[in-house]
């Protein structure tokens, strides 16, 4: 099953009306998210917890790396660029960092808040190779907006 990005955002957007914590935030969407498509293998946050450094917060799905800093792999990435880091295949990324030999494609979205500071990164991995694309990107971006945005 294919995620219906419009129902997943309602839900989320239903969910977390009012919520000003961004550790319930992040916890609610990883959860809808992970069981909206059968795509996402891994689904969580990085936070921003001192300069230059992403802290495993709330995610769905297996053990995860603890600390990633921004100058490595796909996490860091997202984090040091600003920009959604689509990867078709992991093992093709310069620096990936393996935190689960299952992982063959990935997604990582920066989460800002709505004065424009990196809160974390949102990473979605898949077991299955090239499983994202710009649709994907486009209507997650949407969700993290509306969700963090106000904070």
């Amino acid at each position: 099953m294919r995620v219906d990005y419009t129902e997943l955002a309602q839900t989320i957007a239903s969910l977390t009306h009012g919520e000003t914590d961004s550790v319930a935030l992040m916890a609610t969407v990883a959860c809808e998210v992970h069981h909206a498509d059968h795509r996402f293998d891994w689904t969580g946050f990085y936070r921003v917890t001192a300069p230059q450094v992403l802290k495993i917060g709330p995610y769905q799905g297996g053990h995860g790396c603890l600390v990633i800093p921004f100058d490595r792999g796909v996490c860091g990435a997202a984090a040091r660029t600003g920009q959604v880091q689509l990867v078709p295949d992991v093992d093709a990324f310069p620096g990936h960092i393996a935190c689960s030999s299952s992982t063959r494609s990935e997604i990582v979205l920066p989460v800002f808040d709505g004065q424009g500071r990196l809160l974390g990164v949102f990473d979605i991995d898949s077991n299955q190779p090239d499983a994202f694309d710009d649709h994907d990107a486009q209507n997650l971006a949407a969700i993290l907006s509306q969700t963090f945005g106000h904070l």
